[in-house]
């Protein structure tokens, strides 16, 4: 039996990819949100820190003694227009 493809999204409250168990968003994740994003990249930055807001909250509860760093870069740094 042949299972179909795991979409490149987010476990929570891990914040690692469903489909290759990296932390997410992963590569594809990232491609797959410019792709679907390409037409507003404001749009994409605004979900992004929504989901950046999301993932510290719920990785502080996971690991108090372990706040989770570089969610900017994580989360947005990779998504902001280049000049």
């Amino acid at each position: 039996m042949v299972r179909p493809p795991v979409p490149h999204t987010a476990m929570r409250p891990l914040w690692r990819c469903r489909s290759c168990g990296k932390e997410w968003p992963c590569q594809p994740a990232k491609l797959a949100l410019l792709t679907e994003y390409r037409a507003s990249r404001t749009a994409l930055l605004i979900y992004l820190g929504t989901l950046m807001n999301e993932a510290t909250n719920q990785l502080t509860q996971l690991h108090p003694d372990h706040p989770p760093a570089r969610m900017t870069e994580r989360f947005l740094s990779w998504a902001r227009a280049r000049s």
